[in-house]
């Protein structure tokens, strides 16, 4: 398959299939809390490396295996957000893997 996990178009980071995985060791954890945290550390990575930070994110796309773990991660949101979060959009959606209970997707844009 033909895949980007990020895309640089001009003043645009565009940042997809984040999962919860940490990639060095490809271990996932069975909590959606620590799969948040991490799919936030691996967007901050994305990020850092297209010269940008959180605070340029101008939308992010959630998407759940399960309605009740949304709210659950709201305070993982919160630490990478602080008080100025973007548009967001929560999706429920099945996932390739089955251990993987949510992705995230950011665009961004450098200021």
């Amino acid at each position: 398959m033909s895949y980007s996990r990020a895309v640089v178009d001009g003043d645009t980071v565009f940042i997809s299939g984040t999962t919860g995985f940490d990639y060095e060791n490809m271990t996932i954890s069975e909590d959606v809390v620590e799969q948040a945290d991490q799919c936030f550390k691996n967007i901050g990575i994305t990020l850092k490396e297209a010269g940008v930070d959180f605070t340029q994110v101008v939308k992010v796309n959630y998407l759940f295996t399960s309605r009740e773990d949304f709210k659950t991660c709201w305070p993982v949101f919160k630490k990478y957000f602080g008080d100025n979060p973007p548009a967001a959009t929560m999706v429920l959606a099945e996932l390739y893997d089955e251990r993987m209970k949510l992705e995230i997707e950011v665009i961004a844009k450098c200021r």
